[in-house]
């Protein structure tokens, strides 16, 4: 199983769309999950990440694989990434992703991380990286399975 843990909901109705059609697709491989819990909105930094940890580490099971989604982690190629998640799954029965909110990870949550991914060094809006998100676990699948996609 493949579960995606987020901060914050979606508002747009395009993001939304686009969301459930890549769940779809991948639920074609892999049951999937996404769990939003609700973002923080305080002043202090360092409150709202412990705040937001608090509601992420809820939904995090001792058995789960984490992958923690960070600008300092791993920049790795879609090749590489199917790979990734292809041999996860020979130990692991659940691969969880965390999306930290628009302030990031608090050091709770990526200290439970088995592995520190990163998309680029770029920031992207958190609701955008879902589908971002869903899109290269639906082409790592395609990859894995020998499927054509788009390049």
């Amino acid at each position: 199983m493949i579960k995606i843990i987020c901060v914050g909901k979606i508002k747009e109705k395009f993001l939304e769309d686009a969301i459930n059609e890549y769940k779809k697709r991948i639920s074609k491989y892999q049951q999937i999950e996404i769990i939003e819990v609700e973002d923080v909105s305080l002043t202090d930094t360092q409150t709202i990440l412990k705040k937001e940890a608090e509601k992420i580490v809820k939904y995090i099971n001792k058995k789960d694989y984490i992958i923690t989604l960070e600008i300092e982690g791993n920049q790795i190629s879609s090749n590489e990434f199917a790979e990734k998640i292809n041999k996860t799954f020979i130990g692991n029965s659940n691969i969880t992703f965390i999306i930290g909110g628009s302030l990031g990870l608090d050091n709770q949550i990526k200290e439970l991380s088995n592995y520190k991914l990163s998309f680029s060094k770029m920031t992207f809006p958190h609701q955008l990286f879902r589908v971002i998100l869903l899109e290269q676990i639906y082409r790592a699948f395609k990859i894995m399975n020998n499927e054509e996609y788009h390049k």
